[in-house]
């Protein structure tokens, strides 16, 4: 995740965990193997994460803004290139992503505009379906080499600067509101853990 799965051999697995690559192929017959392997893992670490915040979220607002948090720490350490490297070299693992964002992730932003619209805090002329399959292609954004040439920012700011316009786009005068709310908490939590350190 952090330097791109092209650019890390076998070699620097085996060294990183130091034993020799031929234990590392006891387990895994190549580097396909294992890529889909941490993907899985990966994919079924994110899922868990979502279903956390989902269940200890006040609010649909308050789960987005505890999605991002999740997403901002993941994106922090993450290569932009893991995304093409994935398409490009390990296609079946790449697949697995795609699955994972067309299917589950569809279905949690879906759920989380449906809770929106129910806890009076989101729009109620939203299409749901158009603006749930917007918000999983706007994902893949901060991954695009041309879009990222341009904007000069690391993903973890791309990410939280597009979910805060997303949400912005959903919320009635209510939902505006909450937003301000959470955004000053984050505020003062940063503060408080800047001077922690």
């Amino acid at each position: 995740m952090k330097y791109g799965v092209r650019s890390v051999s076998m070699d620097d697995i085996a060294n990183r965990l130091g034993m020799s690559k031929k234990t590392i192929y006891q387990y895994y017959a190549d580097k396909d193997e294992l890529v889909d392997a941490v993907i899985v893992n990966e994919i079924t670490h994110n899922e868990n994460c979502c279903q956390i915040d989902i269940n200890e979220s006040e609010n649909a607002i308050h789960e987005l803004f505890l999605a991002m948090d999740m997403v901002l720490e993941m994106f922090r350490s993450m290569n932009a290139s893991v995304l093409h490297d994935l398409e490009k070299y390990h296609p079946a693992a790449f697949q697995k992503f795609l699955k994972h964002k067309n299917d589950y992730l569809y279905n949690v932003i879906r759920n989380n505009l449906v809770r929106g619209i129910k806890e009076d805090l989101y729009r109620d002329d939203i299409n749901i379906d158009i603006i749930s399959r917007f918000r999983v292609e706007i994902v893949m954004i901060p991954f695009n080499p041309v879009f990222q040439a341009k904007v000069k920012h690391n993903l973890a700011e791309i990410e939280e600067e597009i979910i805060l316009h997303y949400l912005y786009g959903l919320v009635n005068l209510k939902g505006h509101k909450l937003i301000l709310k959470y955004k000053q908490e984050r505020i003062k939590k940063t503060v408080s853990d800047a001077k922690i350190k």
